[in-house]
């Protein structure tokens, strides 16, 4: 849970794989996604590290561009609300603790079903979650971020972005030799 703005990390937990599987059965029963267009992502995610404690999804459809109403209202249903973060072929949905909409507890980035955002966000995952030293390397990262003097989460995603498109390169590095 997080407050607009606020960066903190929090030691790893283990119930965030079950929110994860909860969030998904929301969305699931409103919206009839299949459950492997439904990723857990980010850093709680990520095995043992610590991260800020929002739970990150992403959400594969076939045509963003052609996202229905309809679609939005089971979405709000589901507790999950469009938020006006304009992205490139990406719409960001957040869940909050009440309706007060100042806490998020959890990001739903819906995206075009495995192109390149979907693919780089599911192996930045895996590769960290294969890979002890480069988790600990993000793990630090993030931990240094705190004793910088940045402030909120534009400075922060700032801050982490050389790291983060460096293991998005190695997938394309690896895609090229196949």
């Amino acid at each position: 849970m997080v407050k607009k703005n606020e960066v903190k990390i929090v030691p790893y937990n283990n119930e965030w794989k079950n929110e994860f599987i909860r969030a998904r059965s929301m969305i699931i029963e409103h919206t009839n996604i299949h459950c492997d267009r439904i990723q857990h992502i980010g850093s709680t995610s990520i095995e043992g590290i610590q991260a800020k404690p929002v739970i990150d999804i992403i959400m594969g459809v076939d045509d963003i561009d052609n996202i229905l109403e309809s679609f939005l209202k089971e979405m709000r249903k589901a507790g999950f609300y469009r938020l006006r973060v304009e992205r490139p072929a990406e719409i960001v949905f957040a869940k909050f603790t009440d309706d007060t909409f100042e806490v998020k507890t959890h990001f739903v980035h819906l995206v075009n079903y495995q192109e390149k955002k979907w693919c780089d966000l599911l192996f930045f995952r895996d590769y960290l979650n294969a890979n002890e030293d480069i988790k600990r390397q993000y793990e630090k990262l993030k931990l240094n971020f705190l004793n910088s003097n940045l402030k909120g989460i534009n400075d922060y995603t700032s801050y982490k972005e050389q790291f983060v498109q460096s293991i998005f390169n190695k997938r394309i590095a690896l895609a090229g030799d196949k």
